[in-house]
């Protein structure tokens, strides 16, 4: 466990302690989803240092947020997955992701987008009371052959890696249009105008994609000292 304390009895400090270190969190994100092995959460957090994750790994399995299994195959491979405790972190992430969607500016070239925040971004965004009574498959392909699914059935959501040759759309941003459209800042219709989106399917399965997956709007950054 890290060394590193804030020196209060609180809740708050405690859970920073636990998951404030620097990739901790991003840890945790990639194993909401299930377990992994060491390289797969490498290939998912490609920046950070193999020292950095082992130790990161250990702290929080000393925490008891995340356990190693060793898996029953031939090549007995070791993965972390998340503990109960650690489980119950998960819409945690969710609602800090969507907290934090709403001050993502455009990436910048160097950044990295993966198959698993792809997959948690629908999951954060999505609106489960507008979507009672709808039932729509999208399937998702991003720049760099990435593709996902998403299937909505009565106000569940459920996400997946892969194709769906059943779906009713199959949306295809050509860039980074994606969160643009999901926080409203570009319509469906100027999306498909502009060709900032692509779309296969009915064109009002890109409207309910908007209704569906929202980012509400970034707060207004004050300047100077406010005064009431």
């Amino acid at each position: 466990m890290s060394s590193r304390t804030y020196g209060q009895f609180c809740g708050l400090a405690r859970a920073l302690e636990i998951i404030g270190e620097r990739w901790s969190l991003l840890i945790v994100r990639d194993l909401v989803l299930g377990p992994k092995r060491f390289t797969e959460l490498q290939a998912g957090l490609p920046k950070i240092p193999a020292s950095t994750l082992s130790a990161r790994l250990n702290e929080l399995e000393q925490s008891g947020v995340l356990r190693r299994r060793l898996l029953p195959q031939l090549d007995a491979a070791v993965v972390y997955e998340l503990t109960e405790y650690g489980g119950e972190l998960d819409q945690i992430v969710l609602d800090l992701g969507l907290w934090g969607a709403r001050s993502l500016g455009q990436p910048a070239p160097e950044d990295v987008f993966t198959l698993d925040a792809a997959i948690l971004s629908l999951y954060t965004t999505f609106q489960s009371e507008k979507a009672k009574g709808t039932h729509a498959t999208y399937e998702l392909r991003y720049p760099g052959e990435m593709v996902l699914h998403a299937i909505i059935e009565d106000g569940a959501l459920k996400v997946a890696d892969g194709a769906h040759p059943g779906a009713d759309a199959t949306i295809e941003p050509l860039g980074p249009f994606i969160k643009d459209l999901l926080s409203g800042e570009l319509s469906a219709a100027d999306a498909v105008r502009t060709g900032k989106i692509r779309i296969e399917g009915a064109f009002e399965y890109l409207e309910l994609f908007t209704e569906l997956f929202h980012i509400p709007a970034a707060p207004q950054v004050s300047n100077g000292i406010v005064i009431r």
